[in-house]
């Protein structure tokens, strides 16, 4: 399993937006500029984590973005269900999803919450604190 490249990127931008945790607020371009993404990546990025309540932003003077929470509430799953959905190995056990061939049948899809229980809890081990520590 690889996460898709924004997945991969909102963890980057996350990171680097705990940074500066506690400080003044730092706009996309900063963010931008700070990770080496592309403005109109971060721009998408900011939006799905502000709509998922891992980011704050304001307007005017002042302005910017700020973690809506302490970096150590958020966890690497929050980030990845933030622009992936919910998280799951496998497409069956969406609600709604009956395009496997093998579903009547199955005696494993039974177990694939169980799996992606299991999946979640490890991400949700990683607090954004350990991976917004710069890599000595």
């Amino acid at each position: 399993m690889r996460l898709s490249s924004m997945a991969d990127y909102a963890v980057v931008t996350m990171s680097a937006a705990a940074r500066h945790c506690g400080g003044a607020r730092v706009s996309a371009a900063q963010l931008a500029a700070e990770t080496g993404l592309p403005s109109a990546t971060v721009q998408k990025l900011v939006s799905k984590l502000s709509a998922a309540g891992l980011l704050r932003s304001s307007r005017g003077a002042g302005g910017g973005l700020k973690l809506a929470r302490p970096a150590a509430a958020i966890t690497l799953a929050d980030i990845v269900e933030a622009v992936e959905g919910p998280i799951a190995l496998t497409a069956c056990v969406e609600q709604g999803r009956h395009d496997c061939g093998m579903e009547a049948s199955c005696a494993v899809r039974p177990h694939w919450p169980l799996v992606n229980d299991a999946l979640r809890g490890a991400l949700a081990e990683v607090p954004l604190t350990r991976l917004a520590e710069v890599a000595s």
